[in-house]
């Protein structure tokens, strides 16, 4: 399953400090029904993810009946991102 979205970059301060771009609802449903498949526990769902030119392997986290996806600093980097700026993302099912 590939799916592709825009959403702004935002910053959590919590102990592990982390940046992450939340799934839009229409995506969400069709991630909630393949994670049975694919989670390995704590419905964390491994997928390839891109931005921009740069791509990497994570897991997207469930949170608030949506999913997460955790941008690396090494993304932000390369791909020169702020917090707050709208980013394209490109998720493959990791299966």
């Amino acid at each position: 399953m590939d799916l592709e979205f825009s959403g702004e970059l935002w910053f959590w301060r919590g102990p592990a400090p982390f940046h992450f771009v939340t799934v839009p609802d229409e995506q969400c449903g069709a991630l909630e029904a393949a994670s049975a498949a694919v989670t390995y526990g704590w419905g964390m769902i491994p997928v390839a993810a891109r931005i921009g030119g740069t791509g990497w392997r994570t897991s997207l986290f469930p949170k608030d009946g949506r999913y997460i996806v955790p941008v690396k600093a090494s993304v932000r980097k390369a791909e020169e991102l702020e917090v707050g700026e709208v980013v394209a993302v490109r998720l493959t099912l990791d299966v």
